[in-house]
């Protein structure tokens, strides 16, 4: 019976992880994606991908982050890095190249990765950034749907 438990156990620890695993989608840019020809997957074979994906996530525990000289850290008393939900101060129409976005909390992240985007001007969006692996940040832009890979920088 302890051994019936211990495996029902395990189990959910491995779905709960699995769960909080970002998508392909999430985790890569459009070009990227685009580059490893996950567009041409299906709906189905992509979901098939992102659950094996899920269910073989490498989890980590960092206690210490170094950084080269001039790069700040930011994160909370814990360590922890928590999704940030507010807005873009101002209007918001995109990104090109090392744009950087001022946040009504009184953040500001900057575009991390290369690329550019337009879809049109939205006043004060909603925006949710949140962590993904390897200490990568994505920013989702609410209006639009539309994300970008940015580092924090005040």
């Amino acid at each position: 019976m302890r051994r019936i438990v211990g495996l029902a156990f395990s189990f959910l620890a491995f779905a709960a992880i699995a769960a909080e695993t970002p998508t392909l989608e999430e985790r890569m840019s459009r070009d990227e994606f685009h580059a490893a020809g996950l567009d041409k997957l299906s709906p189905a074979e992509l979901k098939s991908l992102n659950n094996w994906l899920g269910g073989h996530a490498i989890v980590k525990t960092i206690t210490k982050i170094e950084t080269p000289a001039g790069k700040p850290v930011f994160e909370t008393d814990q360590g922890e890095r928590k999704i940030v939900e507010t807005r873009i101060s101002g209007g918001f129409s995109g990104w090109r190249g090392k744009t950087t976005f001022k946040l009504d909390n009184g953040q500001e992240w900057t575009q991390a990765e290369s690329g550019q985007f337009s879809n049109g001007r939205y006043d004060n969006p909603k925006v949710k950034i949140k962590p993904m692996l390897l200490g990568s940040w994505l920013m989702y832009v609410e209006p639009c749907g539309c994300s970008v890979r940015v580092e924090r920088t005040k």
